[in-house]
């Protein structure tokens, strides 16, 4: 579901200073949204606009029991989320394979790395293997900051035996801070563009 502005306000017509007004009230006023319902309004923005196609990967689920009220109709009574093998999204932008991780935390101060699962780092390293674009996006929702970081960067510090977590001091170094505000929540292809296709920007 995409936050289109209730009131009939024509942002182009407005002039760019009132246009940054409303872009930072209606960010402040999604900050209760969750870090998935942001990407995935962000993601049916993208492919609203033909940006690119990116969707979230449905969680598995174990069906153990089924009931038959009818002869004509099924109803599952009993089943349990399966550990999901991959990561959150998936999808192509600008011709390539782009994967992601999506995490959130209430610290304040650090991300754990518990937060993330082995299987998650495996395939993440999959993806960068074979020349895909993978990264981890990462909110701390008590400072409402939302940051990009490069896979192969999470990918070192996580495999680093004396590192239990990053400190929201390296996510702040080595990440890229995500621009908030209405179509899209979350303009992280643009943190995409940046880290992944400057080449491309500087005519090289």
């Amino acid at each position: 579901m995409i936050g289109y502005p209730t009131k009939k306000t024509n942002v182009l017509q407005t002039s760019a200073a009132e246009a940054l007004k409303v872009d930072a009230r209606l960010s402040h006023m999604g900050r209760g949204m969750t870090l998935e319902s942001d990407i995935n309004a962000s993601n049916d923005y993208y492919i609203e606009i033909d940006r690119a196609l990116i969707h979230k990967k449905p969680t598995p689920i174990q069906v153990v029991r089924v009931d038959y009220p009818k002869r004509s109709s099924a109803k599952i009574v009993e089943a349990y989320y399966k550990t999901p093998s991959t990561t959150d999204y998936n999808g192509i932008y600008r011709g390539k394979a782009i994967d992601f991780e999506a995490k959130e935390t209430k610290n304040r101060t650090s991300f754990t790395f518990k937060a993330i699962h082995p299987h998650q780092i495996k395939h993440l390293e999959k993806v960068l293997l074979h020349g895909g674009i993978g990264f981890v996006i990462i909110r701390f929702t008590c400072l409402n900051e939302t940051y990009l970081l490069d896979a192969a960067y999470v990918i070192d510090a996580y495999n680093n035996e004396t590192k239990k977590s990053l400190t929201i001091q390296e996510i702040r170094a080595h990440g890229s801070l995500i621009r908030e505000g209405l179509t899209p929540r979350l303009n992280y292809l643009d943190n995409v563009d940046e880290l992944y296709f400057m080449e491309d920007k500087n005519g090289k």
